[in-house]
């Protein structure tokens, strides 16, 4: 079994993508280790630095994930600051500022950077297109998930095991897997 250091502090994360490449015959190993996040407007550089600032540090491979909600009525926001967002703000809050908006298209998108030590990483993005709810619905998930809606459904309405067969976690995990094997 193949072994791989994944740098994050988020839990939920953690359990999500464990989950997903253990399938894959991959052991994840958490490694809790704040690095800094540039501020971007896309996600990719933002995972391409951490992945490389990480690998450097720990001397050894690792991955990194970053990802946001992307909501059309609001120009793209959260987007890279979806953490912050849903931190400090929340889901009642982001739906607040979609009371009077009939457009309600997002995108919900992961982007997993991969480096080793002294080279240079390579960045996998995975994108699922949904809608934001009214209101939100379901217990399972985290995060945004209460509020993205896919084919009807939220993410916490359609539990761990649906999601991680269509999220934008699983597609940018699998664009990594496809590479690394």
């Amino acid at each position: 079994m193949r072994k791989i250091v994944f740098v994050t502090g988020n839990e939920d994360k953690y359990r999500e993508v464990k989950e997903i490449l253990e399938k894959k015959d991959i052991k994840i190993i958490q490694k809790d280790l704040e690095y800094p996040e540039l501020q971007e407007d896309d996600l990719e550089p933002i995972a391409y630095y951490g992945a490389k600032w990480t690998a450097d540090r720990l001397n050894m491979p690792v991955i990194v994930d970053d990802s946001g909600i992307f909501i059309e009525a609001l120009n793209g926001f959260p987007g890279p600051y979806s953490a912050f967002v849903e931190k400090h703000l929340g889901n009642q809050k982001v739906l607040k500022l979609m009371d009077d908006e009939t457009v309600r298209d997002a995108t919900f998108k992961s982007v997993i950077g991969y480096c080793e030590p002294e080279n240079e990483p390579i960045v996998f993005t995975g994108k699922v297109e949904g809608k934001i709810a009214y209101s939100e619905r379901g217990e399972g998930g985290f995060g945004f998930d209460p509020i993205f809606e896919y084919q009807g459904k939220t993410f916490a309405e359609i539990g761990d095991y649906e999601k991680n067969k269509v999220s934008h976690r699983m597609r940018a995990l699998e664009k990594f897997y496809e590479w690394l094997d």
